[in-house]
């Protein structure tokens, strides 16, 4: 796991929940799967997958748990306060964590690397083609040898 020189720190709109990161992502990436949709009010989520041993989360959190549109079982987990989503993880995958990037108090430390899901993102979405795009589900991610 490479570690974060400083702890990487966020929460929620109202201060209910905090967490801090203490490695970097796997990943950076913006989502448009339609469920992604609802959670981002109609545009793409923008994530960071994380080794979940990597994070501390403090406060409360609800949880919702649904099917992605992968197939895969997920849970997502939002500030019961002030709603704000603040990630969440897929259970076949429990050993990572999936950070909503807009959480973070610095949101600018990890910009998507790519765009999963472009074939369901509305025709008015704005997507940059500069970087890799996927139409769909993309392969799992792993953490570097020796974490989570």
């Amino acid at each position: 796991m490479t570690s974060v020189p400083a702890p990487v720190t966020g929460g929620c709109l109202c201060g209910a929940v905090r967490y801090r990161l203490m490695a970097e992502p796997v990943a950076a990436r913006q989502c448009w799967c339609r469920l992604c949709q609802y959670l981002a009010a109609g545009s793409a989520t923008t994530n960071i997958i994380v080794p979940r041993d990597a994070v501390t989360l403090d406060g409360a959190l609800s949880d919702y748990a649904s099917v992605a549109d992968s197939g895969n079982a997920m849970h997502r987990h939002f500030c019961p306060t002030c709603g704000t989503p603040i990630g969440g993880y897929a259970e076949v995958r429990p050993h990572l964590y999936i950070l909503r990037v807009g959480t973070l108090d610095d949101p600018d430390r990890y910009p998507p690397q790519g765009t999963i899901w472009t074939a369901t993102a509305p025709a008015w979405a704005l997507i940059d083609r500069d970087k890799p795009c996927l139409a769909g589900q993309p392969p799992a991610v792993t953490p570097p040898p020796g974490t989570a």
